[in-house]
């Protein structure tokens, strides 16, 4: 059974700092690419970020310079450093894990709720 657990969200002020974490279990892990999705109230689920098998990073501008993505193959888990939070940052972010080289398969996380707010 895959499982993807996101955690530490939270709530905080705006310009702190939360980093968020999703331990996957039932994959090997580090055959794909996993990513953030973010999904704020009323608006569609967007890509944050996303890192490759070989640590190939991309980001949405919006979070350029401010949050960072990372992946530690060992422990199964990816993370999500956000620094600098601003209320539009306010989401529930999601994990996801899809194009491994030797299947189709993709999933999702339950999401862990964002919020930045003074």
């Amino acid at each position: 059974q895959v499982q993807l657990v996101e955690s530490g969200g939270g709530l905080v002020q705006p310009g702190e700092s939360l980093r968020l974490s999703c331990a996957a279990s039932g994959i090997i892990f580090s055959m794909y690419v996993m990513a953030w999705y973010r999904q704020a109230p009323g608006k569609q689920r967007e890509l944050v970020a996303r890192i490759s098998r070989g640590g190939s990073i991309d980001y949405v501008d919006s979070v350029k310079g401010r949050f960072t993505i990372s992946r530690d193959n060992a422990k199964n888990t990816v993370y999500l450093q956000m620094n600098s939070l601003k209320p539009e940052d306010t989401a529930v972010y999601y994990c996801y894990a899809f194009g491994a080289l030797s299947s189709t398969a993709s999933y999702w996380g339950q999401g862990t709720p964002v919020t930045v707010s003074s």
